[in-house]
């Protein structure tokens, strides 16, 4: 993607931080946040992106660019108050698409949150969607919104005639952090990681794969809206633990229970049909993510 102009909303995210920075390199992006972290956005400001501050609790986003090209939304509520998350979530971004009705293609970022799950089948884009989040009571109003949010993403592609993508993202991680990296502070710390009680594998993907899969994405948004489930290679915790556990010479311990999200196997042909497989190993990836997050713990090289 070049000398394009791109929004990118929440724009201090894991994601979607080092996504607008990638980008800025050859493109103008503006970055939609709150700004409540002057760190990010002085890094951002840095990297030559754009920041602008929209509320889209209120519906506050005049101040972004209406005749961009893309719009690439990463922005969430997880305030876990219902009005709140459903208000910025649902209505935020049905204002959103309405500002940018002329752009060519909108990426929405959903997430894998949004299916049921119950085993280890592979889920297509067509599985049963559910509450898959609300047994963490930190994360109950994250499911619904998410599943909200899709309905209003298909209804303002139709809407406005917007090219539009629908990308269920599982589990993004990098040295930003994700899932993986919350497991390595809990390996340091010797706490049991809690697993789900019977077979369960997800599909952590790399930032620099949620970077390259992206303007396949984009080119793939249609009317009505493209759905596609977005990760990489299937992976059990256990699995990745081991990993982390071999990386750094730390024991995992897990705690098998039915408290936590169940199996988020997904089908990925229809991604790797748009975009082509990830290109980021996953034992890789985590060894890039421990390096930057805790350098002290890898093991050094052994000598020739």
């Amino acid at each position: 993607m070049q000398g394009r102009k791109i929004v990118v909303t929440g724009v201090t995210g894991q994601v979607a931080e080092p996504l607008a920075v990638a980008l800025a390199a050859d493109n103008d992006v503006v970055g939609a946040a709150r700004f409540s972290d002057a760190d990010a956005r002085a890094r951002l400001e840095a990297a030559g992106v754009e920041c602008v501050v929209v509320d889209l609790a209120t519906g506050d986003v005049d101040a972004l660019p209406a005749d961009a090209d893309v719009v690439l939304h990463f922005a969430v509520s997880k305030t876990n108050d219902w009005d709140t998350d459903l208000r910025a979530n649902v209505a935020g971004l049905a204002f959103l698409m309405e500002h940018h009705q002329r752009a060519g293609a909108f990426l929405h970022c959903s997430s894998a949150a949004v299916y049921r799950g119950a085993d280890d089948a592979p889920i297509t884009e067509a599985g049963q969607l559910g509450d898959n989040h609300g047994v963490w009571p930190f994360l109950r109003t994250y499911s619904i919104a998410k599943i909200s949010a899709e309905a209003t993403a298909r209804w303002g592609a139709q809407r406005f005639g917007l090219p539009t993508t629908i990308a269920r993202l599982s589990v993004p991680y990098g040295p930003q952090g994700g899932w993986p990296a919350v497991h390595l502070e809990m390996l340091i710390n010797g706490s049991d990681i809690p697993v789900f009680d019977g077979p369960a594998r997800y599909h952590p993907i790399h930032i620099d794969d949620i970077v390259g899969t992206v303007p396949g994405l984009l080119d793939a948004a249609s009317v009505p809206a493209t759905v596609v489930n977005w990760g990489g290679p299937a992976v059990s915790i256990q699995e990745w633990c081991g990993h982390l556990g071999d990386l750094t010479g730390l024991t995992p311990s897990f705690r098998a229970t039915t408290d936590t999200i169940p199996s988020g196997h997904l089908d990925l042909s229809r991604l790797d049909d748009l975009v082509g497989p990830t290109t980021v190993p996953w034992k890789d990836g985590f060894a890039d993510m421990v390096a930057a997050r805790h350098p002290e713990l890898l093991a050094p090289p052994r000598p020739i």
